[in-house]
């Protein structure tokens, strides 16, 4: 005879349908725009969100096309039986491969990959002999050891990777430091008295893939103007050198690049640089370690 009771408000209005009542499909395909934090968020308003976050579905799209090819690199028994949503989980930590000397993961907002590779991973000249570079341990990279430099003319450091990269737009960059630092009472302290040689002339970074595509640019290291108020700004802190960008089209089942710094000239000596990882990030975003 008339709407049911279970309709009407206490004053007797009729109640609409709430975010409870939207079946759990129709979320699970709004997820499919939304980051993974996004998505995160939005699983604790109701029961329908929750299964819908946890969706395989929803959670395979935000995985690279090949991720299998990064759980490879792990044992089998880590991500045996796992959801899509706990291998997303899985994969967004670093990953370490090539004995601990390379690590890749995915960025926890867009899904792609990034990489970065230990400086023990590189062919720098003269790193075996000690008058010139030593190995220093340290809790600001995330391989817990960096090479230092102390003082040489001839400065090359060559590296590469082969790895099946996804189809996307990819930034390398070198990470170096100026300067030596050390904890003093608790508080980062830098030492750059005695560097020298970084403004004369610039350092050459290249890059280039086995498909053809090239970059290379030119940089000084140390800043040649001097501020009263701040210092060299270029000192005392990890600066992120960008080589250049390369594009994966997914064509090839691998992609190797080759990357290289140097500053090679014998009339004068280059003294005191740290160097923590080359860095294979996503175009436009930036890399904080």
């Amino acid at each position: 005879m008339g709407a049911s009771l279970s309709n009407l408000g206490a004053n007797g209005s009729t109640i609409g349908p709430g975010l409870g009542d939207i079946p759990e499909s129709c979320v699970a395909c709004v997820f499919l725009y939304l980051t993974p934090p996004e998505i995160c968020n939005l699983a604790r308003l109701n029961r329908a969100f929750r299964g819908a976050a946890s969706a395989d579905s929803v959670w395979e799209a935000k995985l690279p096309p090949n991720y299998q090819d990064l759980l490879v690199l792990m044992p089998p028994e880590r991500y045996r039986n796992l959801s899509k949503k706990d291998i997303f989980a899985l994969l967004s930590r670093p990953v370490p491969f090539d004995d601990g000397n390379k690590e890749v993961w995915l960025d926890r907002v867009t899904g792609r990959v990034c990489m970065s590779i230990s400086a023990k991973a590189m062919a720098i000249t003269g790193i075996d002999d000690r008058r010139y570079w030593n190995w220093i341990p340290t809790e600001e990279s995330r391989f817990h050891t960096v090479a230092y430099l102390q003082q040489i003319w001839w400065f090359e450091v060559d590296g590469e990777v082969k790895f099946p990269f996804p189809a996307d737009i990819y930034t390398l960059f070198f990470r170096l430091h100026l300067g030596r630092f050390s904890k003093r009472l608790g508080r980062r302290v830098s030492y750059y008295e005695h560097t020298h040689g970084w403004d004369i002339k610039p350092v050459k970074f290249e890059m280039s893939t086995s498909d053809g595509q090239q970059s290379s640019c030119e940089c000084f290291l140390d800043d040649t103007e001097h501020d009263d108020t701040y210092g060299n700004h270029k000192r005392g802190f990890w600066i992120n050198y960008k080589v250049g960008e390369f594009n994966v089209n997914g064509s090839e089942p691998t992609t190797e690049v080759r990357f290289s710094m140097k500053q090679i000239d014998c009339t004068h000596s280059k003294v005191m640089l740290g160097i923590s990882k080359y860095s294979v990030g996503v175009f436009s975003y930036i890399l904080y370690f």
